[in-house]
């Protein structure tokens, strides 16, 4: 299926051995089993709010309703959500004439040429969003897969890589909506949390550590998760910095909304957020600007983010760091091992 290219549609918010830099450049226990989160909580902030009108919002309370009738696990809604944002603005879309693209209808874009139903039924929200989660269901290894690919094996998209934007405001949309219907999300969303209420940020393995003998100068860990997976906050707080830092090898400044190298020192697309113990964890190398604000505050594992390959770094991973003060400096930068396991989350653990 391609995509419509349709004028209102929302505006964008937002293993392989890998290194990475330890610090900025030019910038100063055991761990305990941990619950997977099915009672949803709300997770968008005001600004992601008021950028989905009631419509929108009813469109999503019909896509939750669904997948929780399937029993479809909370990864499966937001791939659901963010699909429908990208495809039609969370608009059950009819005939747009010469602007259709092929025979595309409803919040899917489905076509009824190619076997998604009849014209009435892909323009029911209820029977779309049905036919998604049935395909979606057959995919193999679908709940492992980066967005982008899940919703791509579903949807044939002529822009595949589109839908990973969405990521942030689709996981933000399910949660309150489905705080706000008392719908438990089956299968939660893929996420830990510790008594302590800390999470790991990214389910990945982790690939290097904190000031080894090999690498002294390296001020945190590196998590190594694919390109584009969602990072999560570690625990509540208020975000503070949000920043590109990347630097040509003539110490020029350098994009980050582009792939790094090891000869590009910096942390690339990063962001810090102050946790009530006034304790920062920081996130670095992200794809894209961060989806969070500075002064924004944010709730255990809301998405802030997506794992890239900016600045100083040879592929796609999240480099983790920790700091017992404000500002993080490498003076105040401890083991993120540690410091998670006394919070009751193991950063050893991961899928390989």
């Amino acid at each position: 299926m391609t995509n419509r290219v349709i004028s209102f549609i929302v505006a964008t918010v937002i293993g392989v051995t890998i290194c990475c830099v330890g610090g900025l450049i030019g910038l100063s226990g055991t761990a305990t089993a941990c619950v997977p989160q099915t009672t949803a909580t709300p997770t968008a902030s005001a600004d992601t709010a008021r950028r989905y009108d009631s419509e929108q919002r009813g469109h999503v309370a019909t896509i939750v309703q669904v997948g929780a009738s399937k029993k479809v696990p909370g990864r499966g809604m937001v791939i659901a959500v963010a699909t429908a944002i990208q495809e039609s603005g969370l608009r059950n879309l009819g005939d747009l004439g010469a602007a259709n693209d092929h025979d595309s209808l409803g919040l899917f874009q489905q076509r009824p040429s190619q076997g998604w139903g009849t014209p009435q039924q892909v323009m029911d929200p209820q029977y779309a969003a049905g036919k998604f989660y049935d395909k979606l269901l057959t995919v193999d290894g679908w709940q492992q897969m980066p967005l982008t690919q899940a919703a791509q094996a579903v949807q044939r998209s002529a822009y595949p890589n589109a839908y990973a934007k969405w990521e942030p405001d689709a996981t933000a949309l399910v949660t309150d909506t489905a705080a706000a219907l008392g719908i438990e999300i089956p299968g939660g969303f893929g996420m830990c949390m510790s008594a302590s209420g800390w999470v790991k940020p990214v389910d990945a393995p982790l690939n290097s550590g904190f000031r080894t003998a090999s690498r002294p100068g390296h001020d945190g860990v590196d998590l190594g998760a694919g390109r584009g997976t969602p990072i999560r906050a570690a625990s509540s707080g208020v975000v503070i910095k949000v920043r590109c830092n990347a630097y040509n090898a003539d110490g020029s400044p350098r994009s980050c909304d582009i792939d790094g190298n090891l000869s590009t020192p910096g942390c690339g697309w990063y962001a810090e957020i102050l946790h009530p113990d006034k304790t920062v964890t920081r996130y670095c190398h992200m794809l894209q600007r961060p989806a969070v604000s500075v002064g924004e505050e944010v709730v255990t594992g809301q998405i802030i983010g997506l794992v890239g390959n900016s600045g100083h770094s040879s592929g796609p991973h999240l480099h983790l760091e920790t700091h017992t003060g404000q500002p993080a400096t490498e003076a105040n930068a401890v083991d993120p091992v540690e410091f998670f396991a006394a919070r009751g989350v193991d950063l050893r653990s991961g899928r390989p």
